[in-house]
């Protein structure tokens, strides 16, 4: 593999001697390059934001962020990164997982299992970008539905499709915001809903985020990489990616 194609790893750990054992691994394993190393929370988002890789280890006990705290920003950053955690901190691994953790070594790991979590890494980034390179099948054409029957769990509810306001995923929920303040928890996920609504009139702005074009108000910059959508209607916020944003601007100057 090409230098140029290698994946950029991250590591963020206060103990000198586990981000020395990451490195040797990650450096004698094929396809992964090792973009910086940070000793602390604060150090790891500034260097996140300079090198941009693909893969970021953290420890979850650093001075100045905590690795979760790091992983939360991260994420809202780069929704395609891959995070894991190598730590001595079990405990902390629900919270791990509430923010996509790929995956959680508990120290001290063999390196076999940390090998075999590298090799997983590399078919994960292998099947994105066979998926970005496969043409996209165009939906059956058929008009958009006007309303919606949305299950949950206390009955049926049927909406209006243009009152949707934002879909979101809240702990590990999915929940839908229309008009008149409604609120709807449902058992879609964000993935199935995207697909039912219409692509002219929504938009997946985010990982945890589906908003629909005609409530826009205003974007404003929140941080380096991430912006905030307002919405008309509702006083619940959405975050957008700078690439989205980038995907949006091009949709409204076509």
């Amino acid at each position: 593999m090409e230098e140029k194609r290698k994946i950029p790893v991250l590591i963020a750990d206060d103990d000198a001697g586990m981000r020395l054992i990451l490195r040797k691994k990650i450096e004698k394993t094929e396809g992964f390059v090792i973009a910086a190393e940070a000793e602390d929370g604060k150090a790891a988002m500034t260097l996140f934001d300079a090198v941009r890789p693909q893969v970021v280890f953290l420890d979850v006990d650093m001075p100045a962020l905590s690795g979760v705290e790091c992983a939360r920003l991260m994420q809202d950053a780069d929704p395609g990164c891959i995070l894991i955690f190598a730590t001595g901190h079990e405990e902390y691994m629900s919270e791990a997982f509430e923010v996509y953790a790929f995956d959680y070594l508990v120290k001290p790991f063999k390196l076999e299992r940390l090998g075999n979590t590298l090799e997983r890494i590399k078919e994960r980034i292998a099947q994105r970008a066979q998926a970005s390179q496969t043409p996209v099948q165009k939906k059956s054409i058929q008009a958009p539905q006007s309303r919606m029957m949305l299950r949950h769990r206390d009955g049926v509810s049927f909406v209006d499709v243009k009152d949707i306001i934002l879909i979101q995923r809240e702990d590990r929920a999915t929940v839908m915001y229309t008009e008149d303040n409604g609120r709807y928890v449902l058992p879609d996920t964000l993935g199935e809903m995207e697909s039912k609504l219409d692509e002219k009139l929504f938009f997946r702005c985010h990982k945890s985020y589906i908003v629909n074009l005609e409530r826009i108000r205003d974007i404003t910059p929140y941080g380096r990489w991430t912006y905030i959508i307002r919405l008309e209607g509702t006083q619940h916020d959405a975050l957008i990616t700078h690439e989205k944003y980038e995907e949006l601007e091009q949709r409204f100057n076509a």
